[in-house]
């Protein structure tokens, strides 16, 4: 590529009218490439502990859902950003509050509101932090910076309301895994499974100490 055309593309990509545009696209790039990271290791981890048959299909496994992740967060990812610019546009270039969460909505019921493992671990995932964002804040943030909004750093739960968040949590899925088990998530089950059940099991010293029987 030549000078001139590196030039062109520089002032293509710095120019202002344009930015909003370029971030679509990078932000569908950022979205597949944190699937990935994010789900790799997860499937690959799960399939060595719980996963079944020949290492063919298992790997089958590990690539289906590391791609469909990474798909949907680079899907939902652009169709965040579109339609927090389509708002801003019909509303003279402004955004309001209420625009994050209706792009959020429409974005979350088109890309995650199909049921499958794969989604169901994601929105899972979502509802986990928007619930304990509900406990109050310490009073020392992690940074001196002041966390009035997604540019500053996250404050720490209070630590008092946190134990009690924590004991609640531990106290409701563990009777929810004795009494409820079909409502637990499949893959926390099967580690609970790993954990709880299995290890109440043996026959010898071998699987008492290397193997579950």
């Amino acid at each position: 590529m030549s000078s001139l055309s590196l030039e062109a593309v520089q002032q293509f990509i710095s120019n202002p009218a344009f930015h909003d545009y370029l971030a679509i696209l990078k932000g569908a790039r950022n979205g597949f490439v944190y699937g990935v990271k994010v789900r790799f290791p997860h499937a690959l981890v799960m399939s060595v502990l719980f996963g079944k048959g020949d290492w063919q299909s298992r790997i089958r496994v590990i690539y289906k859902a590391t791609k469909q992740h990474a798909l949907n967060l680079a899907k939902f990812v652009t169709l965040y950003k579109s339609f927090l610019l389509i708002q801003k546009k019909a509303n003279g270039g402004k955004e309001r509050s209420s625009d994050t969460f209706i792009a959020g909505l429409l974005g979350g019921y088109i890309v995650f509101g199909n049921r499958n493992a794969v989604n169901e671990q994601i929105v899972l995932y979502v509802v986990s932090r928007v619930v304990a964002s509900l406990i109050p804040r310490a009073g020392n943030p992690y940074s001196s910076t002041p966390a009035a909004s997604s540019h500053g750093k996250p404050r720490p739960p209070d630590s008092r309301y946190f134990s009690v968040f924590a004991a609640l949590s531990w106290g409701a899925v563990m009777w929810l895994f004795r009494h409820r088990g079909e409502t637990i998530q499949p893959g926390m089950f099967n580690s609970m499974s790993y954990l709880y059940r299995d290890s109440e099991v043996w026959q010898d010293l071998r699987t008492l100490l290397w193997h579950n029987t």
